[in-house]
């Protein structure tokens, strides 16, 4: 599976940004997939994720300004940020799960809120 994940930048406090990330080659029939981020000085944590049968989950920090959706067709996945705070700041990776053969992870979209 490859994955290719786009759409970070620099926006002020208080701005949007959409994510997206394409995976590609065999997508089995139950997969997750999601983003996760690490902010400078931090491991890696998850940030959202979504199920190839529609189960989403949130990190409390992003829920009601984070939303997780899907293009099932497409194989792509999109994260929507509102409300995005200094905090925010991070390197973004799309990732995807299956059970047969665990995790795949994209090359990283960097994010940078300014206050």
């Amino acid at each position: 599976v490859q994955l290719q994940a786009s759409g970070g930048g620099l926006v002020q406090a208080g701005g949007s940004l959409r994510l997206s990330c394409v995976a590609s080659g065999s997508i089995f029939s139950y997969y997750v997939m999601g983003w996760h981020r690490r902010a400078p000085g931090n491991q890696r944590d998850v940030v959202a994720t979504i199920s190839s049968i529609g189960v989403i989950t949130y990190t409390d920090s992003v829920k009601g300004r984070f939303t997780i959706s899907r293009d099932t067709a497409k194989n792509t996945v999109f994260l929507q940020m509102n409300s995005l705070k200094p905090e925010d700041t991070a390197i973004y990776y799309c990732h995807f799960w299956d059970l047969s053969r665990g995790d795949y992870w994209g090359q990283g979209t960097l994010v940078t809120v300014s206050s």
